[in-house]
């Protein structure tokens, strides 16, 4: 019986060495990762392409940013408007006068 159950044994130990090798030349020929313990990997997401100059090259060129004409046009704009507010008196308060400096001052 022990000699059965030790050539059983022998053949088990030989098929699971067997298909070892197979599934290892199996991830070499096809080029995958083998991952024998079944762990979370990040392959799967790794080896999709990277799309980022895709989404770059989707939005067009934004001539604002470079421009300083068109830079000094809206800080002009901005400094208007500040100041029709300040004669109306709705512009910023002075440094040390807003709403916290009241309420400290009770």
């Amino acid at each position: 019986m022990s000699v059965r159950s030790s050539l059983g044994s022998l053949r088990n130990v030989l098929a699971e060495a067997a298909i070892k090798g197979v599934t290892e030349a199996r991830a070499r020929i096809f080029g995958q990762v083998l991952n024998p313990t079944g762990q979370r990997s990040p392959h799967k997401l790794l080896r999709k392409k990277l799309i980022g100059d895709k989404v770059a090259a989707w939005y067009p060129y934004d001539i604002n940013k470079d421009d300083p004409l068109v830079m000094a046009r809206k800080e002009q704009e901005r400094l208007n408007k500040l100041e029709m507010l300040k004669r109306r008196g709705k512009g910023p308060p002075k440094k040390g006068q807003g709403k916290r400096a009241k309420k400290s001052n009770r």
